[in-house]
């Protein structure tokens, strides 16, 4: 607030008695909001001063007539009565904007901040005969701005992830400096939000800190567990009478501590994450700038455990990610040695090295042959320890763990209490702890008493080897240091699962060939369908003894509005993966053709579909068709990707090769290639191949190739009936080709050979 300047100076310079001067003053400042002084002569008397000036300066001294200085003599030390000589004897007004004094008598000071005004007063002739002194406090404004820095720095602490406890202990002292009185504290809530534990309080004693770390929350635990269980601040202004305090006020009074006000800390979701609590250490109700300052920095504590909470979260979520990236590591490292095996017992024998040390200590493997079980393989750690594992008195308990698991075939799990981890040969650190066999699960495991130096056993389990419904053997994991967690049996079921398929299919070698030709037979059409107008014939003749699924396909269904769609094509590879992939294509072709109407996006989607595959090398070359009715003809729109080109037998015996580029399907990401259009008129006839013939090779090395080909469709002649000259039929090509390959290559042929003709009727 400011004084107008012509009635200050009216009244500093009026030549009157000091006590018309006192009352003129009382008059004008005595409601006034400011603080205000006159003082008289170089003792700097106090002649007159408002009801402000004694409020903040006085308390209980409110005296007048006397020097200030003698008055107030906390005044003298900070300066303020050299700046009043300055002032009277140079007759200079004095101004400063929030100076500091530290007001009160001993035992009762507190801080204050004030925009000061010190002016000169004149008597009639001019002298200066005394100075006016008018403040406005500024402490409220002080701490504001203080607090808000404050506020400002644990925010930008919390932005780059400090600690959560360095931000509580750094706020808990800022709020300490600012409101000395104060003594801070903060307590964390457990996930279950039932107890509370140590969060911060720098001040506090540590066996008071100790001691209340893991309260539990309750309508009458002290302020804080009582606060966290009402979700509502509890203001205690007298700890030794309160009630909410019984059972604690002893220890408060060690602590010295006399009132305590708690709020909670709430999340958004109102999640308990805490309390946040001042101390006192005299009894004391708060006041409205003490509820204020609970409430903000409640709320500041509320964003440090909430980010400190989201970050350990995100930790937590990277360890798993982690974990489980090495845990699928493992599995697939594991099953591809396994599967590398080519033969029964080499496949179980290799699960049992590579369960050790990676899942356990020890480890057995049992299988049944003949109506019998027997131990076919065991690994450990150590040679001590295998001798341990394969001593009768183990290996006769372990035996009957394995039968009760080959009867159930499910995991059977069991644990003893923690032992001393096994030694090494030659260690002298023989000791094991006393086993609690109260609190142990009943197992034939438990009764094994082993002699000092040998390993305990502290859990196993064992998994079964199932495949197709029939368990025929059993993984045993036994520890002897450490837990089997849920985590470790879980790998050792999914590591038995796969262990258990690999070693299934070696010992069913046997019955390869005939599943190979099952399973070339369901990816080839069981018949081809009739076709208005048309004349279709195939064949397929696969290489070798037929060991493998070969990759040659082709296929004829029907589309919408009376359209026909027809493909051959050829897998890189052979056996199990090019048989998926020949169903891939298959089946991604019968549904995009049905779908889409253009020849180049069914091919596009057949080459998206070979391009997500996980499968390397899986690359298809395939010739795409679509036949519709065309007046007296058969039109056919044609994509070519890879593939042995295309022939077009005419009827008059001309042999056409249809060379449109295409590249393979599979290598690149996106397919570029539009149809290529042909017309059949009767007798036309199209004929499809794969590379197997074409690349039919003479005891020479030389191939049978594409001109052969267009030779042996031209040699084919036509036929005269009772009706006339007829064109060869589908078939008849069919055999033609057959024919002419055997006679050059022989009946015997490297690879897969399979052959499509249409003919126009």
């Amino acid at each position: 607030m400011s004084i107008p300047s012509d009635r200050l100076e009216a009244v500093t310079a009026r030549s009157t008695t000091a006590y018309t001067r006192t009352e003129e003053y009382e008059d004008l400042f005595d409601q006034a909001p400011v603080i205000f002084a006159a003082l008289c002569g170089p003792q700097h008397v106090l002649e007159a001063a408002n009801p402000a000036f004694f409020e903040v300066f006085g308390g209980e001294r409110t005296q007048t007539g006397a020097p200030v200085g003698e008055l107030y003599p906390e005044l003298g030390p900070q300066g303020v009565l050299d700046r009043l000589d300055a002032v009277y004897a140079t007759g200079t007004p004095y101004r400063a904007r929030g100076g500091r004094l530290v007001l009160g008598a001993p035992g009762a000071q507190r801080e204050g901040f004030f925009d000061f005004t010190y002016e000169p007063r004149r008597d009639a002739v001019g002298q200066v005969d005394g100075v006016i002194v008018i403040a406005v406090e500024t402490t409220a404004y002080h701490h504001t701005q203080l607090l808000a820095a404050e506020q400002r720095i644990l925010l930008e602490q919390i932005a780059r992830d400090a600690p959560l406890r360095e931000i509580l202990t750094d706020m808990a002292r800022a709020i300490e400096d600012l409101s000395p009185e104060l003594i801070v504290s903060v307590l964390l809530a457990d996930p279950d939000g039932r107890h509370l534990r140590h969060g911060t309080g720098p001040s506090l004693p540590d066996f008071y800190n100790e001691a209340i770390d893991g309260v539990a929350t309750g309508p009458n635990v002290g302020s804080c567990g009582t606060a966290a269980y009402l979700r509502a601040p509890v203001i205690v202004s007298d700890i030794a009478t309160d009630p909410r305090w019984e059972g604690y006020q002893d220890l408060a009074r060690r602590a010295g501590l006399a009132a305590c006000w708690s709020t909670p800390i709430l999340g958004a979701d109102d999640e308990l994450l805490g309390t946040f609590a001042m101390y006192h250490r005299t009894p004391k109700a708060p006041e409205d700038k003490d509820v204020a300052l609970s409430a903000a920095f409640a709320r500041i504590t509320a964003l440090a455990i909430q980010r400190h909470r989201a970050m350990e979260a995100g930790r937590a979520a990277q360890e798993r990610e982690k974990a489980a990236r090495e845990d699928l590591a493992f599995v697939l490292d594991a099953s591809t040695a396994i599967t590398r095996e080519p033969h029964y017992f080499d496949c179980l024998q290799c699960m049992a090295r590579l369960t050790v040390p990676a899942l356990a200590p020890l480890c057995t493997v049992h299988v049944v042959e003949d109506g019998r079980t027997r131990r076919i393989a065991v690994a450990s750690a150590c040679r001590a320890a295998e001798e341990y594992l394969t001593s009768p008195g183990i290996a006769d308990e372990i035996d009957h763990a394995v039968a009760r698991v080959l009867a159930s075939g499910t995991t059977e799990t069991d644990h003893r209490p923690a032992v001393a981890p096994l030694t090494e040969p030659g260690h002298s650190d023989t000791a094991l702890a006393e086993p609690d066999h109260a609190d142990a699960p009943v197992s034939d495991l438990d009764s094994l008493d082993a002699p000092a130096s040998e390993p305990d056993v502290t859990r196993y389990v064992c998994v079964p080897l199932t495949t197709r419904g029939r368990t025929f053997g059993v993984l045993t994991l036994v520890a002897t240091d450490r837990p089997l967690d849920c985590h470790v049996i879980a790998l050792a079921e999914e590591l038995a699962r796969r262990a258990a398929s690999s070693a299934d299919n070696a010992h069913q070698f046997t019955d390869r060939v005939r599943l190979a030709r099952d399973l070339q037979a369901g990816l080839l059409p069981p018949a081809l369908p009739r076709i208005p107008g048309a004349d279709l014939a195939a064949s397929y003749h696969p290489a070798g003894e037929g060991l493998d699924v070969g990759g040659d396909f082709y296929d004829v269904f029907p589309l919408p509005d009376d359209r026909w769609a027809f493909m051959i094509g050829d897998v890189c590879g052979r056996g199990a993966a090019a048989a998926t992939t020949t169903g891939m294509v298959r089946h991604t072709a019968r549904a995009a053709a049905r779908l889409l109407t253009d020849p180049a996006a069914v091919v596009a989607a057949i080459n998206d579909a070979l391009a997500q595959s996980t499968t390397e090398d899986n690359f298809v070359s395939l010739v795409y068709g679509e036949l519709r009715h065309s007046d007296s003809r058969l039109t056919l729109d044609l994509i070519r990707a890879g593939h042995v080109p295309p022939l077009v037998r005419r009827a008059d015996g001309t042999v056409e090769e249809i060379a449109e580029p295409g590249l393979l399907l599979g290598i690149a990401p996106d397919f570029d290639g539009s149809p290529c259009r042909v017309d059949l008129c009767p007798g036309d006839s199209l004929v499809l191949v794969t590379d197997g013939i074409t690349e039919a090779r003479a005891t020479d090395g030389d191939f049978f190739d594409e001109h052969r080909l267009a030779d042996a469709l031209a040699a084919v002649r036509c036929r005269t009936t009772l009706r006339g000259r007829t064109t060869p039929t589908a078939a008849t090509l069919i055999e033609a080709v057959t024919a002419a390959v055997t006679a050059f290559a022989g009946d015997s042929t490297p690879d897969d050979q399979a052959a499509l003709v249409l003919t126009a009727t």
